[in-house]
């Protein structure tokens, strides 16, 4: 779980912003938060970002992806570290990029930050907690590391640390050279925490294919209620020319695949069309291509197969978004899955209903959540949500961004209409629109030609 994420100096966030994820005292929907005893904290199971155009609420998300990114891949030999700074005050071109998380792992709390500039880092910290005591694993700043008593003296990691590059972190070095005991933190980077952006393809969907699966078993059963028209998923055997690429690439591809997958092993593809699915899976040592197709009930009762190019827009990010809603629904569950812009193509009932779903399965031994943005108001509902669950980000005449929860205002009740006060402008988060005045006025002058 995320118990807590701070960005500073990154993109339009320019002072430090954080998105906790602890429970205020608010006792609405008290029964959906997750309870850890061991640190008498309870968390939520999930937050929802509003905000207007250029607020910050994707660079917020795009934090998250970077950091991500930059714990699970490194960076290459002389590459530079991708970070972006504040643009709009010189001062903060050349100060660091930080990046602070405190997240829950197999019941334990650890605190994890770092701060880089585009050519080296020169922060890094790792902290376990334990309720009141915590220990400080290592501690890396400006090219030295300072290990916790047990670790100072393991010849290994201090051979790893003189062969971490200044644009890498530690905690990558460590992990590509085998070394155990910080591998949980590097799995719940690259396992737990799951973004998925507005236009991106969101990978499980292509386990539906395998019949039987718990998740395809799912999609089976509710596909229909959605009023897709989408009666069921199913996969067609195709030549392996129907991944559309030109035949260099096509015959590149076919070798390279016959070479590296194994008997029986099965690959994710897309092809050249964007909106194709495919798995290539060798049996016998031949490949064999499968395509995700749709199929519709006709008017005579039977069904006809569509394919996912012909879906709508709708539909396609359904069919994406599905996945995530199922698996963290599960109690056995264990992500973090952050959707940038949900409401991108969905209607607002479709997306209540499968938050509903979400936090119907809550409780106290919940460790999954659900991070959202979006411009949805009709989401902003305290019989849906909690005031903590709630934030805005807005930002100064300067541009700088900021993120704040709708539990800050002392005056909302839990019986507010919190909708109409957003609205209103008076809990921040709306664009300051002065369009329309522009036009009234250019329109009322003299001399316009009809």
């Amino acid at each position: 779980m995320l118990i807590s994420f701070t960005v500073e100096n990154w993109m339009s966030f320019k002072e430090a912003s954080s998105l906790s994820m602890v429970a205020s005292r608010e006792r609405q929907h008290g029964e959906q938060l997750s309870v850890l005893n061991k640190y008498k904290l309870k968390v939520l199971p999930i937050a929802v970002i509003y905000g207007g155009n250029a607020s910050g609420k994707t660079n917020f998300f795009k934090a998250l992806q970077f950091a991500k990114r930059f714990v699970t891949t490194g960076t290459k030999i002389d590459g530079l570290i991708s970070v972006n700074p504040f643009k709009l005050d010189e001062n903060m071109r050349t100060k660091p990029s930080k990046f602070m998380f405190e997240i829950l792992i197999d019941e334990h709390i650890y605190a994890f930050e770092f701060s880089a500039t585009s050519n080296m880092v020169q922060e890094e910290k790792l902290v376990k907690i334990f309720g009141s005591t915590e220990k400080i694993l290592y501690h890396r700043k400006m090219g030295k590391i300072e290990f916790d008593s047990s670790l100072k003296k393991d010849q290994f990691a201090n051979f790893i640390f003189k062969g971490t590059r200044d644009n890498q972190l530690f905690l990558t070095s460590a992990i590509s050279q085998k070394m155990k005991l910080f591998r949980p933190v590097y799995d719940w980077f690259r396992e737990t925490l799951t973004l998925i952006s507005p236009d991106s393809q969101f990978e499980p969907i292509e386990l539906f294919f395998t019949e039987g699966c718990n998740l395809y078993e799912q999609m089976r059963k509710n596909l229909p209620l959605l009023d897709t028209g989408v009666k069921r998923l199913a996969c067609d055997t195709v030549p392996f020319e129907s991944l559309g690429y030109p035949d260099e690439i096509m015959n590149a591809i076919k070798t390279e695949l016959q070479e590296s997958l194994k008997e029986g092993q099965e690959a994710r593809f897309k092809g050249q069309s964007p909106h194709d699915r495919f798995t290539v899976s060798k049996k016998n040592g031949e490949l064999k291509v499968q395509k995700l197709v749709t199929y519709h009930q006709t008017v005579n009762g039977t069904e006809t197969k569509f394919d996912l190019r012909e879906e709508s827009d709708g539909t396609k990010r359904v069919l994406d978004l599905l996945p995530a809603f199922f698996e963290i629904s599960d109690s056995a569950a264990r992500k973090v899955y952050v959707i940038d812009e949900i409401d991108r193509s969905l209607h607002t009932h479709l997306t209540q209903n499968l938050i509903e779903a979400y936090l119907s399965s809550c409780d106290e031994n919940n460790r999954s959540q659900l991070l959202l943005t979006t411009h949805d108001i009709m989401l902003m509902d305290q019989d849906l949500l909690r005031r903590d669950e709630i934030w805005v980000t807005e930002h100064d005449n300067y541009a700088a961004s900021k993120l704040i929860s709708f539990n800050d205002y002392k005056d909302i009740r839990y019986d507010k209409d919190i909708r109409k006060s957003y609205l209103q402008g008076r809990l921040g988060g709306i664009p300051r629109v002065r369009l329309t005045k522009f036009l009234r006025d250019s329109t009322s002058k003299k001399g316009c030609v009809e």
